[in-house]
């Protein structure tokens, strides 16, 4: 068995919330645990005894309890909790303290921080705003908005209405907006004037126009400037009665007296968020999350797997388009304190995340591989110019993480740390696979399966497998299941989307191993595996060799249809020292042939300028596969650099031979 990279010492392990839990357990079940494998085959055994329990661990606030855990375990059709009432934005809001909150920092402007208490009152006006405008319970209410104070008071100010909040980043496409905020028509529409990135001012007040003269439905825009530090002077007192005005500013829903909150009582499963899919393969399809079974997942992937206290700071370098904003704003339900960041993550250089780390003293940290990849090949990363004392937790997720990532993080970062490799997504608004702050880690795995989530691999029959490469699928309910998708009445395209494959279980589209230690290694998604011979290849296995060679910068690998069979091709962007020379081709496959098989070898290796990614900043090997086969792309604007993909279609040619 390998040896792991990190072990967590004996002071985390017995401090750890895990552990806490653990014998929690054993004071209400009788059941001792001695290890996490016994406490996950518990808990994935016995889902309603141990969803009660994160229910009551979490101190949910509820006015009305449920009459049943789980109706059934069925998928799809599980039913959680029924009878029980709720407000999302209440339990978020129930520390109301001096405690910091959130701590905003962006680019080319002072940091913002605002405590609990500060935020219920923002969140009070706001609300008292949104009624005045007409908000009711199911009314959606959109933010096209970056990642700043304003969308959390923003979505916590609709959900405590008991309105549906949905958002995307103000770098989305035209119409990439249109194709989601389109579907669902929100009455109200939160949109950010203008914001920094990269040093440059990127004005959003045309786009907001087009929006709304092609959506009839939005009523009103709440405008949110680039910079507003909600200092009392700035207030408008919430003047706003020319109601023949379409568009209004943040400042005069915050400008209004309110009294507390009325948090509208709502079943568990009432919509909180929708979420899109993707939308690179088509129009993205509207998946709605239940504000019940977000809050409990949430709860315990970050007071349990995540390890997240009170006095914790926890950063999550992301968009308001990526479900990882969603899922780091449910810490205030934990009661910590979030650290947003708006802006370039490497500007003016790859350091400003880690100053930000060590100036703010943050804790709990979490990034994408690609990032971690360009702070390696930067070179610019060490330990040695950084006091990370205070950060004890790294967490990973977008693509899988490679064996160079974490060896980077130990060497570069530092030696006592968590790096939790993450993986889920917006289908669950949550994760699978986890973190553990009682477990070893390992090289190239993300720790475990999360609990109360009874996730096996399939192979190509059916067959539950150990140790092998296969389909990620969950073969029992659990709460943060869509409740359904939007204008899908007969849940068909919902059924298809999970269910087609495996009759009752759930598939996710990821293609993983199990290993002896317990942990999942992640090959990337099932749908872009390569089959040359018949055998799957997971794109993240070539990956890894790629990228971490110096000369290359960023890689995609598709599988083009060849004689009957597959065959791979690899594209890769260089360094611009660097150019793919025969003997750099010949460089790339040697170092593919020995780090795994000749199988994984590509057949051509063709240079690029740009990879096209999602706004989140995945890579997107389908449509690049579509474009090498003479098919077309429907969504371009879902990718973020759309662009790049005029090279592929040249690279034709090159491919008939």
């Amino acid at each position: 068995m390998k040896e792991p990279i990190w072990r967590p010492s004996q002071e985390r392990l017995q401090n750890s919330n895990m552990t806490a839990f653990m014998k929690l357990l054993k004071g209400k079940t009788g059941v001792i645990f001695n290890s996490y494998k016994e406490l996950y085959d518990w808990s994935v055994n016995n889902i309603e005894e141990f969803w009660e329990i994160i229910w009551n661990t979490s101190e949910i606030v509820h006015s009305k309890k449920y009459s049943k855990v789980l109706s059934e375990r069925v998928m799809p059709g599980a039913k959680w909790f029924e009878g029980a009432e709720l407000n999302f934005a209440e339990n978020l809001l129930r520390f109301r303290d001096a405690k910091t909150a959130v701590i905003s920092s962006r680019e080319d402007a002072p940091t913002i921080r605002i405590s609990y208490l500060e935020l219920y009152n923002l969140v009070s006006s706001v609300a008292s705003g949104l009624k005045k405008l007409g908000v009711k319970k199911g009314d959606r209410v959109a933010g096209f908005i970056t990642n700043i104070p304003e969308a959390i008071i923003s979505m916590l100010a609709a959900a405590s209405i008991g309105a549906i909040w949905s958002s995307c980043s103000p770098d989305f496409g035209l119409q990439g907006v249109l194709d989601r905020f389109g579907q669902i028509k929100p009455k109200i529409l939160f949109a950010i004037e203008e914001y920094k990135y990269n040093g440059k001012s990127i004005d959003c007040m045309s786009k907001i126009q087009q929006v709304v003269d092609r959506i009839p439905d939005i009523e009103k825009v709440v405008l949110v400037r680039r910079f507003y530090d909600f200092s009392a002077t700035n207030l408008s007192r919430g003047k706003f009665s020319d109601k023949s005005n379409k568009y209004l500013y943040f400042e005069d829903l915050v400008g209004i007296t309110s009294n507390k909150i009325n948090f509208k009582q709502l079943p568990f499963d009432h919509p909180i968020y929708i979420m899109y899919s993707s939308g690179t393969t088509g129009v993205p399809k509207c998946i709605v999350h239940g504000a019940g079974g977000t809050l409990l997942q949430h709860y315990k992937e970050l007071f349990l797997h995540t390890n997240l206290t009170r006095n914790d700071i926890i950063m999550y370098y992301t968009t308001c388009g990526w479900m990882m904003w969603n899922w780091l704003v449910s810490s205030l339900f934990v009661g910590a304190c979030i650290f947003l960041y708006d802006g370039n993550p490497s500007y003016p250089n790859l350091n400003i995340i880690w100053e930000k780390i060590e100036e703010e003293k943050i804790n709990i940290f979490g990034t994408s591989p690609k990032f971690l990849t360009a702070c390696q090949k930067s070179g610019l990363i060490d330990k040695k110019n950084f006091d990370f004392t205070s950060l004890k937790t790294m967490l990973c997720t977008g693509s899988p993480l490679s064996i160079e990532n974490f060896e980077f993080v130990y060497k570069n970062i530092k030696q006592d740390i968590q790096l939790s490799s993450i993986s889920g997504g917006t289908d669950i608004i949550s994760c699978f696979v986890l973190g553990n702050p009682m477990l070893p880690v390992y090289s190239g795995e993300a720790q475990c399966r999360g609990l109360g989530m009874k996730v096996e691999v399939y192979n190509e029959s059916g067959k539950s497998i150990l140790g092998e490469k296969g389909e990620l699928v969950c073969t029992a309910p659990f709460p943060s299941m869509p409740v359904y998708f939007w204008n899908d009445p007969e849940s068909k395209k919902y059924k298809s989307a999970y269910f087609e494959y495996y009759p009752g279980v759930w598939r996710h589209g990821d293609f993983i191993k199990i290993t002896e230690t317990g942990g999942v290694i992640i090959y990337g998604r099932s749908d872009a595996t390569l089959n040359p011979g018949g055998i799957r290849i997971g794109t993240s296995e070539i990956y890894r060799i790629v990228e971490s060679m110096e000369e290359i910068t960023d890689s995609i690998v598709v599988g083009q249809n060849w004689k009957n069979d597959i065959r791979i091709i690899l594209f890769v962007a260089l360094k611009k020292d660097f150019t793919l020379t025969k003997e750099l081709i010949d460089k790339i496959k040697a170092n593919i042939k020995t780090s795994a098989t000749a199988r994984h070898v590509p057949t051509k290796v063709l240079q690029i300028t740009d990879v096209p990614r999602t706004i989140s900043g995945k890579k997107v090997e389908l449509a690049v596969t579509k474009i090498i086969h003479g098919e077309e792309i429907e969504n371009k604007d879902a990718i973020a650099n759309p662009e790049s993909l005029g090279q592929f279609i040249l690279f034709k040619q090159n491919l008939t031979n």
